[in-house]
């Protein structure tokens, strides 16, 4: 059984805090089932942007766990870039949650699925 949303994020800015990096909640999406987007600020005008993974990342049925892929090409990008994506996303899900992160190390605490 996979966790609701609302109980991951919180669970995933605690985590956060935890080592060292700020982590707020930006938009609060669905309680249940809203898909969870995480900005990852370094705090020099760049950022990285994870999503869910599509159902195809997973190599086997592990319906309790969440994957994130990295958005961008290069991981990196402008801070207006990311906003930008950001701001498209929640034109199309208006149940989106975004959650930031700034970490100068670009640290983002995620599981990534494998490319």
């Amino acid at each position: 059984m996979r966790l609701k949303s609302a109980i991951w994020v919180a669970a995933y800015v605690r985590r956060s805090h935890l080592e060292g990096a700020f982590a707020v909640v930006r938009r609060r999406g669905a309680e249940e089932a809203g898909a969870i987007f995480i900005k990852v600020s370094r705090l020099d005008g760049t950022a990285a942007l994870y999503a869910p993974a599509p159902q195809s990342a997973f190599e086997e049925a592990r319906p309790g766990e969440r994957l994130f892929v990295p958005v961008l090409r290069d991981t990196y990008g402008t801070e207006a870039e990311v906003e930008a994506r950001l701001a498209r996303e929640m034109k199309f899900d208006p149940d989106v949650w975004i959650v930031e992160v700034e970490d100068r190390r670009g640290r983002h605490f995620l599981e990534l699925a494998p490319r």
